[in-house]
């Protein structure tokens, strides 16, 4: 018996060292993966561009991708026009009207994707990649359940939305159609946007090209057909546009589940975190306030507009989205930009940072100047591309003409905007926010036409940008001597 006790005995205790063992190898082995995972990091080809490569191969490869993305992106709304615009002037402002709403759309996912970009951003600098995937799925969950709630609430209460965004009683059938498909497939775009947004902090700019870049395309195949073969009219449009949105997002879903990217989007790696929230909004909130004040500019112009009837809503709508082509044009490339600046701002390499807004502001600028010249000459025959009622073409031609002129300063503004962005400088970010489509124009389009009739809502946004330059010189001195301050040191 004794034996037989000693035995056993001798058995626990070999048992009890045997799983001893294996939860020891099972640390020692989680310890090794998130070792190897860290060396991933720091050997991942993305980070390493915003680490080491020459600053213009680092705009280039990160930059122009994202530029391309949001190229895609702007088409949409410009695809719709172009083909609605057979269906007539009515219809082409029922596009006009809705166009706010997806700049709302797009406001609120940069206000989670883009705060949390410039947060990530620097936490990769910081070699904190585990606050970095927290802050990413965070942002994520949260933009999903902010976009359910407001898709349900603009649905309820659409007719007085669309009233509100300048619908006349002849637009407002159509932009009813048009709108109510869009608004409901609008939350593929919160994820989309939130994703694209988030991902471009670790540099993964080539995929979210694809992604939009497939997504605009599925669009530019779709819209025509359903328009007119499937005789759908301006819910084909809008359909087509849904589709698409659906297509860019299951290639993001791939992105994650997949775990093509360094980040991890994971429900359990949310939290309630108050750094965390405030490194995300720091940024996100002046994104979101911008995109918000403009989705209220051009609310404020179709309302203005539609005092002079459906020809002028159409007219100023057109001429809005093909500066907004500009803009988002400047505003991708910069969207590769950011990461970059966050990235060698938060690893205090500020010569890097300092060539990076060097070549930054060279290219957006001659960007800007060439665009604006080609917007001088061709007004006419571009406005003819979404019209072809003559007073709509005279009306706009003369409009676009005059938000060519200081289109020229755009991306000088946009890249200073970014930069404080990036930086974490959220008060001067503020102030670029709410200048531009707030404190400038706003005033300005509710005075200028009581005197200038139609030609003041004309003039409202161009005066506004000119003004932001100014304000945007005095603060580049500001931020120019801050750098160089740390350089020196």
């Amino acid at each position: 018996m004794n034996f037989f006790h000693d035995v056993k005995n001798r058995m626990k205790k070999l048992l009890y060292k045997i799983k001893w063992l294996n939860r020891t190898n099972e640390r020692h082995a989680e310890e090794c993966a998130a070792y190897r995972r860290m060396e991933i990091y720091m050997q991942d080809e993305k980070l390493e561009l915003m680490k080491n490569a020459r600053i213009p191969k680092a705009l280039w490869k990160i930059g122009m991708p994202t530029m391309v993305g949001m190229l895609v992106a702007s088409l949409y709304t410009l695809v719709d026009a172009y083909y609605v615009g057979g269906l007539g002037t009515s219809a082409v402002g029922a596009v006009s009207v809705s166009f706010p709403i997806g700049q709302i759309v797009i406001g609120l996912g940069a206000l989670f994707g883009s705060g949390a970009a410039s947060y990530i951003a620097r936490l990769f600098g910081e070699s904190n990649y585990e606050e970095a995937n927290k802050t990413a799925s965070t942002a994520l969950f949260l933009s999903l359940a902010v976009g359910v709630i407001l898709i349900i609430l603009a649905l309820i209460f659409l007719d007085p939305l669309l009233i509100m965004l300048g619908a006349t009683e002849t637009i407002l059938p159509y932009a009813r159609k048009y709108a109510s498909i869009y608004i409901a497939g609008s939350i593929f775009n919160f994820f989309t946007v939130t994703v694209s947004n988030t991902i471009t902090a670790e540099g993964a700019t080539r995929y979210s090209m694809i992604a939009q870049i497939t997504g605009g395309v599925v669009n530019l195949i779709l819209a025509p057909i359903m328009i007119y073969s499937l005789k759908w009219g301006i819910r084909g449009a809008a359909v087509a546009t849904l589709i698409s949105m659906a297509i860019s997002f299951l290639l993001y879903a791939r992105y994650i589940v997949v775990k093509v990217g360094t980040l991890r989007f994971h429900i359990k790696y949310v939290i309630f975190d108050k750094k965390i929230f405030k490194g995300i909004l720091s940024v996100g909130i002046p994104v979101f306030v911008f995109q918000l004040l403009a989705s209220m500019a051009i609310a404020l112009t179709n309302t203005a507009a539609s005092r002079y009837g459906d020809n002028a809503v159409a007219a100023m709508g057109i001429v809005t989205r093909i500066l907004a082509l500009g803009f988002g044009v400047i505003y991708g490339f910069l969207r590769g930009f950011q990461p970059i600046a966050g990235y060698n701002y938060g690893a205090r390499k500020f010569d890097r940072l300092k060539e990076a807004l060097r070549v930054s502001i060279r290219w957006t600028t001659w960007f800007s100047i060439i665009s604006a010249v080609l917007l001088l000459l061709f007004a006419p025959q571009i406005m003819a591309l979404f019209s072809q009622d003559k007073e709509v073409i005279m009306t706009g031609s003369y409009a676009l003409r005059i938000g060519a002129i200081p289109f020229i300063t755009y991306g000088f503004v946009l890249v200073y905007a970014m930069l404080f962005l990036a930086l974490g400088k959220t008060i001067e970010g503020a102030i670029f926010t709410f200048s531009r489509q707030g404190v400038f124009f706003i005033p300005l389009i509710l005075l200028l036409p009581r005197f200038l009739g139609i030609k003041g809502i004309m003039y409202a946004q161009p005066v506004a940008d000119i003004l932001t330059f100014v304000l945007c010189l005095f603060f580049s001195m500001k931020i120019n001597k801050m750098l160089n301050n740390e350089v020196e040191e």
